[in-house]
Order: structure tokens, then sequence, then C-alpha cells
């Protein structure tokens, strides 16, 4: 007796359209985990474009590039599930707090509604132009990509996509920034207009070590070895954002209050001593001997300040650099305080950051290596170094100059 044929599993699409207008469809995938048949619903404004997604769905079907999901989650679940569950067990504070803003800002309202399996490059290059029209630097679009694509990493690796459309779309091309750092002599007025200030050696740090200005305002005197002339980052300022600290049963803040800041059980927020972001960071730099005359005689003026301030003295931590009562110093005031000696000195106005360009570069003009610059500056790729090109086209001519005398100064007039 012969057994009856098994039916054979439906492979066409069925397309229809629905009460609402819509045209829809039911692809067959496959079979899933539990052996049932995976049916999926596509649904598309126009015919045409149905047909065209059921298409792209029977290609990845029959490539086997399709990952089956129980929930075939949109961009913007995903987003949230990978910024609240996921990303918390390994980024630090600022990490996470510049990925939020980046992905619930300029990704979830736009992209967010479209379902993983749907995403495709074209719909992030899309986005993409649509951010460059409204005024988005390069930078910022840039940024986005990359956090969007870490993210949609995570989710092929834990099979909720089949393939990343972010490794294939290609975001706007790099902008060249062009690093505009002191010149001697600006640097010389900088530093003989900083005697004036609150800190002269903070502006000394800025100028000779090229110290990131977190790194700086988070110097404690255990870090610094003035006999043996060594400075020791481990530590730098960060603001956090203040969290409520009302919060009800069900996890919203319960104080009427919009911003965490404003609540009066506030937490997790204000100045913070945090570790550098990377390993290169934590390092140890070596002393200029004048530095280290400066750092001695800064040491004993904030000894009399804490001896002025009294008991109004907040002596948390054994700052190099306090507040005029103690405390940190608000990363903020102090770049109102660097724009102010700019002007005091009668330089032109340059970013902070600038200044740790300009240690940077006056390193390379004194023919220092680039590897013991990267180790001073706390670089951790030889391609933050090419942006320097100004200082490295200066060395290329003077070795060329160099190379000159050697060989040929010799035979002049032979």
């Amino acid at each position: 007796m012969s057994r009856p044929r098994k039916p054979a599993e439906q492979t066409t699409s069925t397309l229809y359209r629905g009460a609402d207008g819509h045209w829809h469809a039911r692809v067959t995938m496959g079979r899933r985990p539990d052996g049932g048949t995976e049916r999926k619903h596509v649904q598309r404004a126009t015919k045409a474009e149905l047909r065209e997604a059921v298409r792209d769905l029977e290609r990845r079907r029959d490539a086997g590039t399709y990952v089956w999901t129980q929930d075939d989650v949109t961009l913007g679940q995903w987003l949230e599930h990978w910024l609240e569950s996921v990303l918390p067990l390994t980024a630090r504070w600022k990490t996470l707090s510049t990925y939020r803003s980046q992905m619930r800002v300029h990704v979830i309202p736009a992209l967010g509604q479209w379902r993983l399996s749907e995403l495709r490059p074209e719909h992030l290059e899309e986005h993409y132009r649509r951010m460059q029209t409204e005024g988005h630097s390069t930078h910022v679009i840039r940024a986005v990509h990359r956090v969007l694509r870490s993210a949609l990493n995570e989710a092929v690796r834990r099979r909720r996509l089949a393939l990343n459309p972010a490794l294939v779309a290609r975001p706007p091309r790099a902008e060249d920034v062009e690093v505009e750092p002191l010149s001697v002599e600006e640097s010389r007025r900088v530093l003989a207009a900083a005697r004036f200030t609150l800190h002269p050696a903070r502006w000394s740090i800025a100028l000779s070590l090229g110290l990131r200005q977190g790194e700086a305002l988070g110097l404690i005197w255990s870090d610094v070895d003035l006999d043996d002339g060594v400075l020791r980052v481990r530590r730098s300022v960060q603001r956090h954002t203040w969290a409520h600290g009302c919060s009800a049963a069900d996890g919203t803040p319960s104080c009427g209050r919009k911003r965490g800041a404003e609540c009066e059980h506030r937490t997790g927020g204000g100045l913070q001593l945090v570790e550098p972001k990377t390993t290169a960071s934590k390092r140890t730099i070596v002393l200029p001997d004048p530095l280290v005359e400066d750092l001695r005689t800064h040491r004993a003026a904030v000894h009399r300040q804490r001896l002025a301030a009294g008991s109004e003295w907040d002596g948390t931590h054994d700052l190099v650099f306090p507040a005029r009562i103690g405390g940190l110093i608000d990363p903020a005031r102090d770049h109102t305080e660097w724009k102010a000696l700019l002007q005091r000195a009668g330089v032109r106005e340059v970013r902070l950051h600038d200044a740790r360009h300009t240690a940077a570069t006056l390193l390379l003009l004194q023919n220092v290596d680039i590897r013991t610059v990267m180790s001073i500056m706390g670089w951790t790729e030889m391609a933050t170094a090419q942006r320097y090109t100004h200082a490295v086209d200066e060395l290329r001519r003077r070795a060329a100059r160099q190379m000159g005398a050697l060989l040929w100064d010799g035979q002049v007039g032979t």
C-alpha cells in the first residue's frame, strides 16, 4: 500500500488589496524553528511597491539570508531595547548618554517605524541626505551612522537581523578638519597673560602637555610627582545629567517635574570624577623643568587659597586646580576663562581644545617622533596624527633641507 503524498509547501506569494486601501501580501519564507510555515505579511501603498517588496523577500528567502524571528520588531523598538538593556552593561555613562541622544533625536522619529527585516541601505542614505538638507553637519551625520551601525551589528549578532544595512549604506564623506594651533609667539603671550588668572599653571599644562580639559580639571596632587618630574593622567571631570529620584511604581517620575534636575530627590548628576575613556588615556607624562617650578609655586598658592577659605573649603578631592572655595571646576566656567584669557592676551579666538592641538604641533616641530607624541597626547590611532599635516609638511621640508646640506652643499662651485 503506497503512502499518501505530502502536499508540496506553498512557495507562491498572495497579493491582495485590503479594506484599508493598501496593498498586502503574504510571502512564504520557509519553516520556523517550531516546524510551522513562516508566512510574512508585507504592506505597501501601491501594487508596484508591493511587488518589489515581495520580490526582495523572495530573493532573500532563496539566497538563505532571511532570518526568522518570532517578533519582527521595528527599528525604534530594537534601538530602545539596545539603549536600555544591552548597552548599559558595557558602555560608560558619557557614551550611553550620547548614543541615547543621537538615536532618539536623529533616528527613531524618522526611521523607527521600519521593521528590521525591511530596513535597507537606501533608507539610511535617504535619511542622511535629509539631515544634510536640514542643516546638520557631516560630523553629526557620520556620528549617527556609527552608532546605528553598532546597534544593528548587535541585532545581527543576536539573530534579529540577517544583514546589517548600515555596513552597506554610505554616509557623507568626512570633511577635512583644519587644525588651528596657536603659534609659539601666541602661546607665549597667553602664558604671560595667565599670570593674572586664578590658576596660571592650568594654562601652562594645557599648552605644553596638551591635556584634555577634563583630564586637567580632574588632576589631584597624588597624580603629580614634582620630585621625579612626572604627571599621571588617571581620571577626568565629567558633568552627568540628573535623574529623577522620585519614580513611582511604574518607573515614571512622580514629582510632576519634567527634568531630573528640578526633582527634589534628584540623583546621579552633577560634576563627577570618572576614569578616562581609553587605556591610552591613562598615561604618565614627563614634565618640562619650567613647568615643575610653576607647579611648585602653584601648590603653595592653592595652600594659601585653602587657608583663606577656612571652613567653607570643599576638600572632597585634593585637586590641583580647585574652584575658589575648593571642589571641582565646572568645565563651562573653565571654557569661559579660556576665552577671557585669549582676549586679555590679545590673541585670536580659538577653541580650548586647540590648546591641545598646539601642544601636539609644537612637539612635532621639535622633531619628537610620532609614537612619543601619541603617548604624550593619549592617542590610540595613527590616523589622528595625520590631521597635523601642517606640522608634518614642515618636518618634511626640514628633512629635505638637511639632506641637501649633507649631500650637495659641499659640492657647490666644484
